[in-house]
């Protein structure tokens, strides 16, 4: 099962909600199961994270665990994490792309946010997800 068009879209607003009340701006995407892009916002936030956002999201999906937890598992990978990180068009395994599961606990997309720090970051893609559980 995929997240639809409105069911990102009320992801993206939370999202959106929580980064104005941090007063952070940020790119926040929503991607489907494919990690093809449903949903984007881009807050006055600078050109450059946009694509760390799309790539949190995108990593978070492809393993089904948030981006952080991507990230300690290559660390621990030694020589071949260098691989890792550059697979599928390159990951992004810090804090920020949460995975996004429907009320039966099915993963059915994911959402990252990027532009403030990696607890921020991680804050606001979390008010995404949690809008399904």
């Amino acid at each position: 099962m995929n997240i639809n068009f409105n069911e990102a879209s009320k992801a993206l607003n939370a999202s959106i909600e929580k980064a104005k009340s941090l007063n952070i701006p940020v790119s926040i995407a929503v991607v489907d199961t494919g990690g093809h892009l449903m949903a984007f916002a881009r807050l006055d936030s600078v050109y450059g994270v946009i694509d760390f956002a799309v790539k949190k999201a995108k990593t978070a999906v492809m393993f089904g665990v948030n981006s952080e937890i991507m990230g300690t598992i290559i660390s621990g990978a030694g020589f071949h994490g260098y691989g890792m990180l550059n697979s599928n068009g390159g990951l992004l395994t810090i804090p920020g792309g949460t995975v996004i599961k429907n009320a039966n606990g099915n993963i059915i997309g994911a959402i990252g946010s990027s532009g403030g720090s990696v607890e921020q970051d991680k804050e606001i893609a979390e008010a995404g997800a949690r809008i399904f559980a």
